[in-house]
């Protein structure tokens, strides 16, 4: 009867395994910071405040935002508003900009230079905005900034600046790679 028992079972569940070893893995580390998708490439969008120096005789303050891609060089777009402090004459700034990162193998991260230029249009606070405006020239500049890594997809950035027409200007950033 023994038998009989023993051959049922083993015609009934032929494909039991037997292993002194564990065969369940275990689940991937769960991360604690949001990270990009592998598959998408390195978008990166940051708003800033900004301070520049268009003439000597007082200081324009700016709110702008920058949207570019890239790894170890970056290419993009930047759209910065800064009203004039003797509330004489306020520009608006668009720019192509070119970004590339100084150490090797530091994608995204530590010191950077930027080449950036376009358009500057000048509003004279006397008279409505116009479009197209009455006053602009091409404006080109150098910067050289940081970049802190917070976390795994968001920084913050400051960086100064020298250029024309502005003569020197200085921002900080903060933004998020997707």
């Amino acid at each position: 009867m023994r038998f009989l028992i023993t051959v049922i079972i083993l015609l009934l569940f032929p494909n039991i395994t037997l292993s002194a070893q564990e065969t369940e893995t275990e689940p991937p580390p769960v991360s604690l910071y949001l990270t990009p998708p592998p598959e998408r490439g390195e978008f990166w969008f940051c708003p800033s405040a900004e301070i520049a120096l268009y003439s000597e005789q007082s200081f324009s303050y700016g709110a702008g935002f920058t949207i570019a891609y890239g790894k170890k060089a970056s290419i993009g777009l930047k759209a910065v508003f800064f009203f004039d402090n003797s509330k004489i004459l306020d520009v608006l700034e668009l720019h192509i900009l070119i970004r590339l990162y100084i150490f090797k193998g530091a994608a995204n991260r530590g010191p950077f230079f930027q080449l950036e230029g376009g358009p500057a249009i000048f509003f004279h606070r006397d008279h409505n905005i116009e479009l197209p405006a009455a006053f602009g020239m091409f404006s080109v500049g150098l910067t050289f900034g940081w970049r802190f890594l917070l976390g795994k997809i968001f920084f913050i950035e400051p960086s100064i600046s020298g250029g024309y027409p502005f003569i020197v200007n200085g921002s900080l950033s903060i933004g998020l790679r997707f």
